[in-house]
């Protein structure tokens, strides 16, 4: 594979001190402490050395990456698979066509290779490198040019802070040893007047899952009571043993409330804006954009409604979606620079 595009190279940074990274032969070297990074089948390799909790997510993604694709797939395929989720859709129509987009935990890529169209630079990280040849070579094979994926780690990342318009983190964080740790170090990385994005189990509508998974282990996984996704994967087994052990097999999972997460987003210094689904009864996100300010964030109704996505939610193992925004004028931890707005949608 040739070398780095120079979009891709822009957004990168050293994972140890921060400084930025320049092309050095086949490799990347920081300019700060003069570490040198390999660049294997094109998919940087910026990850420090991890501590035994994270090197078992990563080792247990390595053995089934998440996930799979179907037979015989193409782009066309894609598209339309993930645009049967409603939240895909608002997503893709709420991130301008020019805008840089990361997404953290990009698991093999189908999301990034979704968002890549128009102008929008894409680039896709994850800790597992078996998922990340898996998105590239998907790339490749879509004949998608603007997406770009690097093998890193959330508590110290190899890319540059402010550097994002959106930074999308979905199914990831409550996989970390120290969810709210990670948190707080990838925030950094959307620039001010920028959108996060951050897809968590919720503590109430994982509680049908938290029952199945008590049947399947009772039963040695031999009977899963209920579980749409996996009746629907029935015909695909690589993809349905994929999502066994995601969903139920998981050696690190966390779960969490609005009402924590909020408390990360003040602590960060990001202003919150909406959940999807919304926390608003009889407010729907279609209606209003997913970009846009809640009608209202009382703390009952939250609690009414995260309750009640227990019958909903959690027919699919309970991932909410948390979005804010970093207030324009902020200072970058980075740079020190203020940084200029720029309309997402």
């Amino acid at each position: 594979m040739g070398p780095l595009p120079r979009e891709l190279l822009g957004v990168l940074a050293c994972p140890a001190c921060r400084s930025e990274l320049r092309a050095r032969g086949a490799n990347l070297a920081c300019g700060g402490c003069g570490s040198v990074f390999a660049v294997p089948e094109g998919i940087p390799d910026l990850r420090c050395e991890l501590d035994a909790r994270t090197d078992a997510v990563r080792d247990f993604y390595t053995a089934a990456p998440f996930p799979g694709y179907p037979p015989r797939d193409d782009y066309s395929a894609l598209r339309a698979r993930a645009e049967r989720s409603e939240f895909a859709r608002l997503l893709d129509q709420a991130i301008a066509p020019d805008a840089t987009v990361l997404e953290l935990g990009c698991g093999t890529g189908q999301m990034s290779l979704f968002l890549a169209t128009g102008d929008r630079l894409v680039v896709g990280a994850d800790l597992t490198r078996a998922s990340l040849q898996l998105a590239a070579e998907a790339a490749r094979r879509f004949g998608i040019e603007r997406v770009g994926f690097i093998e890193t780690e959330l508590r110290r990342p190899g890319l540059r802070a402010g550097a994002f318009d959106v930074v999308y983190c979905s199914g990831v964080l409550h996989h970390t040893p120290d969810p709210e740790a990670s948190f707080h170090a990838i925030a950094p990385l959307v620039r001010p007047g920028g959108v996060i994005v951050i897809g968590l189990y919720n503590a109430y509508a994982r509680v049908p899952h938290r029952l199945r998974r008590a049947v399947a282990r009772l039963t040695a996984f031999r009977w899963i009571p209920f579980d749409p996704v996996l009746r629907d994967r029935a015909a695909e087994p690589a993809r349905r043993r994929a999502w066994l052990r995601d969903q139920y097999q998981h050696p690190e999972e966390h779960r969490h409330t609005l009402a924590e997460v909020q408390r990360w987003f003040r602590a960060s210094g990001v202003d919150f804006l909406r959940t999807y689904p919304s926390t608003v009864i009889a407010e729907r996100a279609a209606d209003c954009g997913l970009f846009a300010p809640a009608a209202d964030d009382w703390g009952l109704e939250n609690v009414l409604q995260q309750v009640c996505w227990s019958w909903t939610l959690g027919r699919e193992g309970g991932l909410f979606v948390v979005i804010g925004r970093s207030p324009i004028g902020r200072t970058s931890a980075h740079t020190g620079a203020l940084h200029p707005d720029r309309t997402l949608s």
